[in-house]
């Protein structure tokens, strides 16, 4: 078929990035009251989460040197639920994957499953937390605050929903998503799971870490307990205004050239690519209107987890050749979405992949087609945008066109690596 020729554009947002990360943290620490919580020596345990935040490795690394340097012992611990196939060994792989061991942190890195039991919130919800962390002095997040994929709120993603899917472990993951999916919303059951989990005592405070459009750590902030559901509504308020979008009205064709698990919970975030995880399409008014989604890789950064292939329309044979459906079925059955994971069309070859789905844009010329190609949803400061685009371009002052070309495929039949992106076989 006869695609329309292609720009690459540069979209620029606004640079909000620290200067100096680890001296930040340590600032942000330095000021709080988090020390004062946990006697000389004490033991302190650090949740470090399963999404790929930028410089999380400097971050925890930073957050581990300032309570050795004021005399007490601090540990990391996987603050995840299902992640890591919910395994002990799993979880501190994902870590060790973003940089995070004992060696280049100076400190142990302890993995376990088994859970303390809190008691039960108003609701009947038992909340948990993992044994080890309850056993120390305090405990302390590590944690992005940012838009949730499956909801809109007042707390979305952050160290609430840490404090409760991923301090409660697998144990916890499973009871709060299926309360959440049966009866009470996944906004009621991380804030009141999340006021059980600091009712405990345990849990001193947290250091919240919001990127900017270009993802670059922007504002670290420590986050004390007693204050902690107010101010991270504050400050989702203050990163929901930073999000980077895909820059036009609509698409026919949006490509993503990679998903995965550390990319977003979803796999592709659904507030950039306009799905639900229950199945919905164009259920964000103040999105592009996208009609139809093609996904070309599974990133071997998400470990065979293809959480989200179901939000695609079409995907290739080689990123369901890379899918471990053993992980990606109990992070779906875990979370209850179920929908997410159903396997869209496949054929081998992205150009086989585009020809059928153009088909069914209704559109009878295919060079009239309005088509994006981005990495991921996690970066849309670089994308492609089909010529038929355009118009909205030019009239966009952030946008900045930086070549263009004629839309080709390789010998295999392949779209060109515009990105450089790196992929491959999950292991």
């Amino acid at each position: 078929m006869s695609f329309p020729r292609v720009l690459l554009v540069k979209q620029h947002f606004p640079n909000r990035a620290l200067a100096d990360i680890p001296a930040e943290v340590h600032r942000q620490l330095a000021q709080s009251t988090f020390a004062s919580q946990v006697k000389p020596g004490g033991s302190v345990a650090i949740g470090v989460g399963s999404r790929g935040i930028v410089n999380i490795n400097i971050i925890t690394r930073a957050i581990v040197d300032y309570w050795k340097s004021i005399g007490r012992e601090p540990f990391i611990f996987p603050a995840m639920g299902s992640h890591g196939a919910a395994t002990a060994e799993g979880q501190a792989d994902v870590l060790a994957h973003y940089g995070i061991t004992e060696a280049t942190m100076g400190c142990p890195v302890r993995s376990q499953l088994e859970v303390v039991s809190l008691g039960k919130t108003g609701d009947g919800i038992e909340a948990f937390m993992d044994r080890l962390a309850f056993e120390s002095d305090g405990v302390m997040m590590a944690g992005r605050v940012k838009w949730h994929t499956d909801y809109i709120g007042g707390i979305e993603s952050g160290l609430f929903k840490m404090m409760a899917i991923g301090l409660g472990k697998f144990a916890g993951a499973k009871n709060y998503h299926a309360q959440a999916y049966r009866h009470y919303g996944l906004e009621h059951v991380i804030r009141t799971v999340g006021r059980q989990v600091l009712a405990s005592g345990k849990v001193i405070g947290g250091l919240a870490i919001l990127e900017d459009a270009n993802h670059a750590t922007a504002k670290l902030a420590a986050v004390p307990a007693q204050s902690m559901e107010q101010e991270e509504e504050r400050l989702l308020a203050l990163v929901s205004q930073w999000r980077a979008r895909i820059p036009v009205k609509e698409l026919d064709i949006l490509i993503v050239d990679e998903m995965g698990k550390h990319i977003s919970g979803a796999g592709m975030d659904t507030k950039v690519i306009n799905r639900s995880v229950w199945g919905e399409s164009n259920c964000f008014p103040d999105l592009p209107l996208i009609r139809r989604v093609f996904t070309r890789e599974l990133s071997d950064m998400s470990y065979g987890n293809a959480v989200g292939i179901g939000l695609a329309d079409m995907v290739t044979d080689r990123l369901l050749a890379s899918v471990n459906w053993n992980t990606t079925h109990i992070n779906s059955i875990t979370a209850n979405t179920i929908t997410a994971i159903r396997t869209p069309i496949h054929f081998a070859t992205d150009r086989e992949c585009l020809d059928n789905l153009a088909l069914s844009c209704g559109v009878f010329e295919p060079a009239t087609l309005k088509i994006a190609r981005i990495r991921n949803t996690m970066h849309l400061d670089v994308l492609e945008l089909s010529e038929t685009l355009r118009e909205e371009v030019d009239a966009n002052p952030a946008l900045e066109i930086l070549a263009t070309r004629d839309w080709e495929y390789e010998t295999d039949g392949m779209l060109p690596d515009t990105f450089g992106v790196a992929t491959g076989a999950a292991h």
